[in-house]
């Protein structure tokens, strides 16, 4: 993955399904990135997990490190110039099928998140929210499926 981004040039990405235990962080030296991520318990199943590549070159900037709120909501705050920041927000939504009581919590946990960002940042909100728009998948098949 780090290979990617660096063939890319990405700075920062925000990274859905990690589907990696607990939380934690890990350098690639070679490539030049820090994951950072947070999923369930190792006993658990681990089918979702949300976190972030940073250019490791770029940590040294950052002020503080990345928050996991969830499995599948976690933030990261980039300062700027003339004291102004940016935040980060990478959601992972629960699927269609994913019970309502599931659906309800992320999206109450996103809102809080949101409230929590000063309206002086800048705020990014990326991931992965399943959503569905439109059936035509003749015409859009390589964006949207069949299911």
């Amino acid at each position: 993955m780090a290979a990617e981004l660096n063939r890319y040039n990405i700075d920062i990405a925000a990274l859905c399904e990690t589907r990696l235990a607990d939380e934690g962080s890990l350098s690639e030296i070679g490539e030049g990135y820090t994951f950072f991520w947070k999923g369930l318990q190792t006993d658990s199943r681990r089918i979702h997990g949300v976190g972030f590549a940073v250019r490791t070159t770029l940590l040294n900037r950052l002020t503080e490190t990345p928050v996991a709120i969830s499995e599948r909501l976690m933030t990261l705050r980039i300062p700027l110039v003339k004291k102004r920041y940016m935040t980060l927000v990478c959601a992972y939504a629960p699927t269609l099928v994913a019970d309502a009581a599931e659906k309800d919590l992320f999206y109450e946990d996103l809102r809080a998140i949101l409230r929590r960002v000063p309206t002086t940042d800048k705020l990014f909100v990326l991931g992965d929210f399943n959503a569905r728009v439109g059936t035509d998948y003749h015409t859009w098949g390589d964006v949207i499926g069949t299911q």
